[in-house]
């Protein structure tokens, strides 16, 4: 380790930036009331909410415009949530300066990829997601999101609220 190094792990340890993955489940806004509980009070934290939008087969829809139309609907649906899990934080004691939203509509095979490419653009040494509370076998058909950020995760920390 270089003397750069240690400098910049000293200034993660006091400004603590957490990757909130969220979407419209009780489970993400579950989340989002637990961080506020637990980190309400810490002036120290960002907290960047992120909610991946994966862009649906062209085949999904009959027309392009269906499809512009489904996702219009689908943006506007989720920053409303959105602006509801920042009120929540504000209301906590986070400054409105502290907090980002992110809204990301974007092809991929992933979530859990998509969310660790966030994670390592944005350097956030935290990354917390909710767990959709699925059983093994359908963990081991469908996948997970939680359990592949836990096993994928680099240079964070990995927090798994249910």
């Amino acid at each position: 380790m270089n003397e750069q190094t240690f400098s910049d792990l000293a200034r993660r340890d006091t400004e603590r930036h957490l990757l909130v993955a969220v979407d419209e489940s009780d489970n993400s806004r579950r989340v989002v009331m637990y961080l506020a509980d637990f980190f309400g009070d810490d002036k120290n934290v960002y907290i960047t909410l992120l909610s991946i939008i994966p862009e649906p087969s062209e085949d999904y829809f009959a027309s392009e415009s269906e499809q512009a139309k489904w996702l219009k609907d689908k943006k506007k649906s989720m920053e409303k949530i959105m602006k509801g899990y920042r009120q929540i934080l504000t209301g906590a004691g986070f400054k409105e300066e502290k907090i980002e939203t992110r809204l990301s509509i974007r092809s991929c095979t992933s979530i859990g990829d998509a969310i660790l490419e966030e994670q390592d653009k944005l350097k956030c040494c935290i990354v917390v997601v909710g767990r959709r509370g699925i059983s093994h076998d359908e963990e081991f058909v469908f996948g997970s999101t939680s359990s592949k950020i836990l096993h994928h995760a680099r240079n964070c920390a990995v927090m798994v609220v249910e």
